[in-house]
C-alpha cells in the first residue's frame, strides 16, 4: 500500500505563572498580549483548511492565567496603566510606560502603525528624559492604547471596532482603551473552547504538559545533569523530589479533563525534558505518547544526525518513525522532532519572503520522501512505509518575527499542504492509532537530556542557576518537614512550590539567555519561594531577600540565539540584542586601546553568518581607520586547501599565521567586496559572493552559508583584519578567533 509523507505539527503553547503572591498581582502581561495575537489566530487559520490535521500543547500554567485574565481578577502593571485617566498618571508610571511599552518586535509590531512608530522614533532618537519632559497626556494615552492594539492579531483586523481604532490611528481616550481591554477579554475568551471544538471535530489534537512547566528529569535527580555533561558542577545540594512528578502529572491531566471533556493521550515534557526515571510516572498517569527533540535520539541510539549541504539528514529511516519505551505501567510511544526544520519555523523563516519561506519548506519535506524512496529496497515512486516527520516549536515567540504575524506564511504554506497528493498533515495520536511504533528504545537507554544540545546545561550548572536550585532545595526541605500541611488543607503552599518548580526561572538566570526583564524573572521566582514560607508560619531566609545574581549590562559574550538583522548599518539594538558580542577599543590590551573598532557583534541564522562592527566615537573608514576590512574562515577538522592570508607586513604570530580556506574583503570607501576561496599551492581563487554590506553609523556585514559551501552542524573560525593598500594594520579580537556554529 502506497503511503504519502506524514507530517505531524506540535505548536507549544507556554506562558510561566506571571502572578506575585506578594502582591496578588501579575508582573508581566505576557498572558494577555500573547492570548489575543498568538493562540487563538493559530487555530481559526487551521480551521479555514479541513484537510490539514495538527497538535496543540497547552500548558495547564498558561490555561490558568488566561481563565483569570477572562474572568476579571487578573490585572498587571501594564493593564492598570492602560486603564488610568491619562492626567492622572504617576511619575512613576510615566517613567515605565516610556521603558516599557516598546517591548516589541519593533519592525513587525511598531513601525507598520505610523503613531506608534512615532513615539517609538522619540524615544529612541531624543532619549528617555525628552519624552519624560516633553510628552503630554495624548501622547501618553496614544501609546498607551497602541501597545494593546498592535498585539491583536491581523486575522481580527476585520472586527469593525478594532478596524475603527486602527484607522483612528491617534487621541485616543480612557473609554477606547477600555473598549480595547474588553476586546481582548472577548479574544481570550475564545480560546480555550476553540480548541475544544476542533478537537472534537477530530482537526485537532490537543496535548499538555506538567502543570507549571518543570524539568522533570531534574525533580527526579538534578544529578541526572552529568549524564551529558559529566564533569557539570552541580548545586550544593541534591535536589531528589521524586514524588512532585506524580503531582504535576495528576494536575495537568485533571485540568485536560475538566477543560476539553476528555482524557489527554500526548503529553509535552516541558522543554522535552526526558530520562528513564521518569517514564514510569507518566505511564502510570495514562498518558500515551511523548515527544522529544532528535538530539536525545541520537544519543540514545549514539547516533548523530548528519544532514547535506541543504539541511536534510543523511539517516532518514531513524528520525521519522515514532518508538515504543516499556515501562512497568505499559508501553509509551515516543516521537522526536526534526530540529532543523522546526528551528527554520521558529527562528529563520520570519526574515525571509513569505511564499519563498513556505516553499522551502515543502521542499524539504519533498527532499525528504525523496530520499526515503530512493533509499527503499527496489526504490520505487511511492513510500511503502508510513513515515512520520515531527515538526514541533513554540508556536507563540516566533511569530512577532514575521510580517502580519506569520499569517501569510502560513496561508500560502497551508495551501500548497492541502493541495498536495504526497504529503499528509495528522496529528500524532491518528498516526499512532493507525502505524503503531515498530521499534523499541529500551527505557534504561533512553538518554537524559532536553532539546537543547541534549543536555539541561540550560537549566543547571551555571553558579546563579545552582544557587537557585538551592534555594528551591531549601524551600522544599521546609514544606516536607511539616506533613500535617496537604494540597486539601494548605493548597497555598503547593501552588507556591509548583510554581517556583517550573523551569522558566532557571532559563533567565546565568549565561545562555537574557531579557530586559531579567530582574523581574528573578523577583518571581523569590516570591513563589517566600511563599512557601508564609504559608508553613515560617521566617523568611534573608537570601531571598537578594536577587539571585546582579543584572547587569552583559559584556563579551557567545551569542544567545538567532538574529535576523537588517544590513543597512544603523545597528538596530533590536536586531542585535542575541549576537555574541566583544569589546575591542580601550579593554583589551595595548594593541586596542589604539583601535579604530569598540565593538565587535557577531551571529547566525540558517541562512547567514552576520558581523557587525562599532567604531569608535568619530572615527570613520579612511579618517582614522584603515579603509579596508578583510574576513577569514577556516574549518577546523576539515581536510581542503588553505592559503595564508593575502596581505603584507602580517606579524608571524597565531593566529595571523594560519592558514585560511575563504577571504572575503571589503572596502569600507566604496562598499565593494572581494571573495576567495583557497585552492592548490597556496592560491587564491575568485568567486561570486552573495554577501552584504551596510555602512553606516556602524558595519553591517551578512554573508550566505551558500557562500562558504559548509553543511550545517560544522564548526567554523574567522577573523577580521584591518588593512591599507593590502598592508596589514590591525586584527580583532586579538590574539583569538571568532567561534561560529554553522545552525
Amino acid at each position: 500500500m502506497p503511503h504519502p509523507l506524514y507530517i505531524s505539527f506540535i505548536w507549544h503553547q507556554h506562558q510561566p505563572l506571571y502572578k506575585s503572591r506578594a502582591v496578588n498581582q501579575y508582573r508581566l502581561p505576557w498572558v494577555r498580549l500573547h492570548g489575543t495575537k498568538d493562540y487563538l489566530d493559530l487555530v481559526l487559520l487551521l480551521a479555514r483548511y479541513p484537510k490539514l490535521h495538527q497538535t496543540v500543547n497547552l500548558v495547564p500554567s498558561l490555561i490558568l492565567q488566561l481563565e483569570d485574565y477572562v474572568a476579571g481578577t487578573a490585572m498587571d502593571p501594564y493593564l492598570a496603566a492602560a486603564l488610568t485617566p491619562e492626567q492622572q498618571l504617576s511619575d512613576e508610571q510615566k517613567r515605565f510606560i516610556i521603558e516599557h511599552f516598546f517591548d516589541a518586535n519593533h519592525h513587525t509590531l511598531i513601525d507598520p502603525h505610523p503613531r506608534y512608530g512615532e513615539l517609538y522614533g522619540q524615544r529612541q532618537e531624543k532619549g528617555e528624559e525628552w519624552c519624560w519632559t516633553n510628552w503630554n497626556p495624548q501622547d501618553y494615552s496614544d501609546l498607551l492604547a497602541w501597545h494593546n492594539l498592535a498585539w491583536i492579531d491581523p486575522l481580527f483586523w476585520d472586527d469593525p471596532e478594532i478596524e475603527g481604532w486602527l484607522k483612528q490611528g491617534r487621541n485616543f481616550t480612557l473609554s477606547d482603551r477600555q473598549r480595547i481591554f474588553s476586546k481582548q477579554r472577548e479574544i481570550l475568551s475564545r480560546i480555550i473552547p476553540q480548541h475544544r471544538q476542533m478537537q472534537e471535530a477530530g482537526q485537532l489534537e490537543v496535548s499538555t504538559t506538567p502543570y507549571t512547566h518543570p524539568i522533570l528529569p531534574l525533580l527526579n535527580d538534578t544529578n541526572s545533569g552529568r549524564v551529558a555533561v559529566p564533569n557539570m558542577t552541580l548545586p550544593k545540594q541534591r535536589f531528589q523530589w521524586a514524588e512532585d512528578i506524580p503531582r504535576h502529572l495528576q494536575k495537568a491531566w485533571d485540568m485536560y479533563k475538566d477543560r476539553f471533556g476528555q482524557e489527554p493521550r500526548g503529553l509535552w515534557p516541558s522543554e522535552q525534558s526526558v530520562s528513564p526515571e521518569i517514564l514510569p510516572y507518566i505511564a502510570k498517569q495514562g498518558y500515551k505518547w511523548i515527544c522529544s527533540d532528535e538530539a536525545v535520539l541520537g544519543w540514545s541510539k549514539k547516533q548523530f544526525f548528519h544532514r547535506d549541504g541543504a539541511g536534510n539528514v543523511y539517516e532518514p529511516e531513524l528520525l521519522y518513525q515514532p518508538y515504543w519505551l516499556q515501562t512497568e505501567f505499559g508501553d509509551l510511544a515516543i516521537v522526536f522532532r526534526d530540529h532543523r526544520l522546526s528551528d527554520l519555523i521558529g527562528f529563520t523563516y520570519g526574515a525571509m519572503e513569505p511564499r519563498r519561506a513556505a516553499a522551502d519548506l515543502v521542499g524539504h519535506l519533498e527532499a525528504i520522501a525523496r530520499t526515503l524512496k530512493h533509499r527503499q529496497k527496489g526504490g520505487g515512486t511511492a513510500l511503502e512505509q508510513p513515515w512520520l516527520v515531527n515538526i514541533a516549536l513554540d508556536g507563540e515567540n516566533c511569530w512577532e518575527h514575521y510580517h502580519l504575524d506569520g499569517k501569510p506564511f502560513l496561508e500560502a504554506l497551508y495551501q500548497t499542504l492541502s493541495d498536495h497528493s504526497e504529503l499528509k498533515l495528522v496529528t500524532v495520536s491518528e498516526f499512532l492509532d493507525q502505524f503503531p511504533p515498530k521499534a523499541t528504545i529500551p527505557a534504561e537507554q533512553l538518554h537524559s537530556g532536553s532539546w537543547v544540545d541534549g543536555s539541561f546545561t540550560t537549566w543547571i550548572g551555571d553558579p546563579a542557576k545552582n544557587r537557585a536550585w538551592d534555594l528551591l532545595e531549601d524551600a522544599r526541605k521546609v514544606l516536607a518537614s511539616h506533613p500535617e500541611a496537604t494540597e486539601e488543607n494548605n493548597p497555598e503552599v503547593w501552588e507556591a512550590l509548583y510554581a517556583a518548580e517550573g523551569s522558566d526561572w532557571f532559563w533567565w538566570f546565568g549565561e545562555g539567555h537574557s531579557s530586559n526583564q531579567d530582574a523581574m524573572f528573578d523577583q518571581l521566582f523569590r516570591e513563589h519561594l517566600c511563599a512557601i514560607y508564609q504559608a508553613l508560619n515560617e521566617p523568611i531566609p534573608s537570601n531571598l531577600r537578594q536577587p539571585v545574581e546582579a543584572h547587569e549590562a552583559r559584556g563579551d559574550h557567545r551569542p544567545q540565539g538567532f538574529i535576523h538583522p537588517t544590513i543597512d548599518g544603523l545597528g538596530d539594538e533590536q536586531d542585535w540584542d542575541r549576537a555574541g558580542r566583544i569589546d575591542v577599543g580601550g579593554s583589551r590590551g595595548t594593541m586596542h586601546k589604539s583601535s579604530a573598532i569598540q565593538r565587535l557583534w557577531y551571529g547566525v541564522d540558517h541562512l547567514n553568518f552576520y558581523l557587525r562592527l562599532d567604531f569608535q566615537t568619530g572615527i570613520q573608514p579612511g579618517k582614522g581607520c584603515p579603509p579596508e576590512l578583510h574576513l577569514l574562515w577556516f574549518y577546523p577538522n576539515q581536510t581542503m586547501h588553505n592559503s595564508p592570508i593575502p596581505l603584507e607586513n602580517l606579524p608571524d604570530e597565531a593566529p595571523l599565521n594560519y592558514l585560511f580556506h575563504h577571504h572575503l574583503g571589503i572596502n569600507l570607501l566604496t562598499h565593494t567586496i572581494e571573495f576567495e576561496e583557497a585552492g592548490e599551492h597556496f592560491k587564491w581563487h575568485p568567486r561570486f559572493s552573495r554577501a552584504q554590506v551596510g555602512l553606516n553609523k556602524c558595519l553591517e556585514v551578512a554573508v550566505p552559508w551558500a557562500d562558504l559551501q559548509i553543511g550545517p552542524d560544522f564548526p567554523l573560525r574567522m577573523v577580521a583584519i584591518l588593512a591599507d593598500g593590502e598592508r596589514f594594520s590591525s586584527y580583532v579580537p586579538e590574539n583569538a578567533l571568532i567561534p561560529i556554529d554553522v545552525p
